[in-house]
Order: C-alpha cells, then sequence, then structure tokens
C-alpha cells in the first residue's frame, strides 16, 4: 500500500457515515468497531445512528453531524477502552434509516387451495409488492445482533419469507371462511379483503422487531392457465345441473338441445343426429354411472323402494329465458350456447 492509500484511509476512520452504495438500504453496519475519540459523525435526515456493544444499544444520535466525544455525547464512556488512555471506544455502529421503503418485491408458491365451488385442490402463486418501514430501530437491531442477521439482504429475506408465509395461511382461511370462488380470487375481486388480511395477519410476527408493513401493491394470486380452464368448465357444469335442477336433467336437456341444434341447422342431417347423439351419449354415460352405484348399494345393504321420480319442471318458458339470460351475462353461457337454447325455448311459448 503506498503512502497516498495510507493517508486516504486514515481520513476516512476520521469520518464515518452511511457508504454511498448502502443509501438504498434499510439497515447498514459501519465495518469498522475501533473508533477514535473526535471522530465526525454524519447522520442523514432520514436515519439514527445506533451504538451497540454486547447485543446491548449504548446509545443513538438523531440526523446531523456529531463530533464523537464524551464532553457532549455522555454515553460514550461507556465504550471506552481504558489501555487507551481514553482515545478509543469500542461499538457497532449501525444506520437505520426510519422512511418508507416502497416496492419490496416477494412472491412464491402458496400450495394446493381447494376451490369452494368445485372442491379441487388447486396449485396457487402469489406475486407483488409492498413497503416497509421501521418503527423502532433499536428493536430491529437488538433483534438483527440477537439472530445475527447485520446485513440488509438477510433483513429483507427474511421479512419476505413472513409475508409469503402469512398471505399463504390467509388466503387458504379465507377460502373456507368466506367460500370464495378460487377463480374470483384470481380475478382480483378480492384484493383489498386479502390485502387487509395479510397486513393485519404480519403484525405480530414484526412488531416485535420494531417493523410494519405500511401497505401492499401489485397484489396478485394466480394459478396455472390449464387449471383456470378446469375450473371454468366445472363451473359451468355446475350452473348448469343447478338450473336444469340436477344431473340427469341436465343430461337430458342436454341431449334434447342436441337434437334441436341439429334440426335447427336446416337440412344437415348428419351433423344433427350428431349432435342428438352426442347429448344422448351424454345421458346414457350419467344413467349408466347411476345404474352401477345402485348396484353396488343393493350388495352392500338391503333393497330400499325405489325412489320417487323427480319433480317436473314447473317453469314457464319465459321463466327458464330469464334464466338463461342471467347465465348469459355471467359469462357461463357463450352468445352460441344461449342462441341456441334461447332458439328451443321459442319454440315453446
Amino acid at each position: 500500500m503506498g503512502i497516498f492509500d495510507s493517508i486516504k484511509g486514515e481520513a476516512k476512520r476520521n469520518f464515518i457515515a452511511r457508504a454511498d452504495s448502502a443509501k438504498g438500504d434499510i439497515i447498514y453496519k459501519y465495518p469498522e468497531n475501533n473508533v477514535r475519540m473526535l471522530t465526525q459523525l454524519t447522520v442523514d435526515a432520514d436515519e439514527v445512528a445506533l451504538f451497540v456493544k454486547d447485543g446491548k444499544v449504548e446509545g443513538k444520535l438523531g440526523p446531523g453531524r456529531h463530533s464523537l466525544d464524551t464532553n457532549n455525547i455522555p454515553f460514550l464512556s461507556r465504550l471506552i477502552e481504558g489501555f487507551t488512555g481514553g482515545n478509543l471506544f469500542i461499538s457497532e455502529i449501525f444506520f437505520v434509516s426510519t422512511r418508507e421503503f416502497a416496492g419490496v418485491k416477494f412472491g412464491g408458491p402458496i400450495g394446493d387451495v381447494r376451490d369452494p365451488e368445485t372442491g379441487l385442490g388447486i396449485g396457487t402463486m402469489v406475486y407483488g409488492d409492498f413497503s416497509i418501514r421501521v418503527t423502532d430501530p433499536e428493536r430491529l437491531v437488538v433483534g438483527l445482533v440477537g439472530m445475527g442477521r447485520t446485513g440488509n439482504d438477510e433483513l429483507l429475506g427474511w421479512f419476505k419469507n413472513q409475508v409469503l408465509k402469512v398471505t399463504r395461511d390467509r388466503i387458504a382461511e379465507l377460502l373456507v371462511k368466506k367460500r370464495w370462488p378460487l377463480l374470483d380470487v384470481t380475478s382480483g375481486a378480492y384484493t383489498e379483503e386479502i390485502e387487509t388480511e395479510v397486513i393485519s395477519g404480519l403484525k405480530p410476527h414484526v412488531d416485535g422487531y420494531g417493523l410494519t408493513v405500511v401497505r401492499m401493491g401489485n397484489f396478485h394470486v394466480s394459478i396455472k392457465e390449464e387449471d383456470e380452464a378446469t375450473l371454468k368448465k366445472l363451473g359451468k357444469d355446475v350452473a348448469y345441473s343447478r338450473l336444469a335442477g340436477g344431473f340427469q336433467q341436465y343430461a337430458q336437456g342436454q341431449a334434447m338441445l342436441g337434437a334441436a341444434e341439429g334440426m335447427a341447422k336446416g337440412g344437415d342431417g348428419g351433423g344433427g343426429a350428431g349432435n342428438a347423439l352426442g347429448g344422448m351419449g351424454m345421458g346414457m354415460g350419467f344413467g349408466m354411472a347411476q345404474q352401477f352405484m345402485n348396484q353396488q348399494q343393493h350388495q352392500q345393504r338391503p333393497p330400499e323402494p325405489a325412489p320417487a321420480a323427480p319433480p317436473a319442471d314447473t317453469r314457464s318458458p319465459a321463466q327458464r329465458l330469464k334464466e338463461i339470460k342471467e347465465l348469459k351475462d355471467a359469462g357461463v353461457l357463450s352468445d352460441e350456447e344461449y342462441n341456441a337454447k334461447r332458439a328451443e325455448l321459442m319454440k315453446l311459448l
């Protein structure tokens, strides 16, 4: 090392401040523990400097330029090393920013979440960002020293894990308690409610370290495209069956509509027959499944009286037209499906 490097190094030891490369960090630890008396320490307007020894905060300094001398900073007397004749004290110095840090990104898998509408377990992801602020610098530093997390990256990594953990728990709990359809959650319909729950759920985990989540932004819950398609299809089937009064009625209705659509195409006998047979095939499939279940139950227990025939559909064609219009407006029926069913019901008027 040359003489100019030595002079430069000595000059740095006489001035202590947050490094320029760490201006965007929540916490910065000054690399030297041995500090000379009368050293100049600079604290920025949005931070505090904490002096820590043996895991205990001995004192702190607010914004401004300070000359480290026991005459104007009494707590330094507790840090002086006697063998140096009072010219040196030993302390860890932490600079902690107290401003709000926005745009901290996080994300990861939530795991399989059961959709209340279909009963399927669907793999779910969450990603977004949040803003964080230090509310108690002393708690933060003592907690970090105790856990050995003295760096900004370690702090943020730990905090992101806490956010993901609470988000996972809260979303699963809300789906069960509120019975929110998973497709509504992924569409963003309940984003504000989830954010409120997550911020509230984080408090007991981070308050003890003097931290708080101020707000969350660009928050999104997502699932795979193929899972989204599956949920939409099953949701449509469930809506159909409810409208028809049950799965058997739904299958029979599909067979009738298939035949009607074939005739409506005008002269395309092959196509009409294919649609009719397709609808009948669905009805036969449900019938065979029901027959198999009845046989299994008959083998396991004594015969029971045959179930009563399902009640006749007493709804008027006008009422059924209104119901399929509501399904179309809700996005359950496509324009093509709606027009076909409407044409069939119009014949009954």
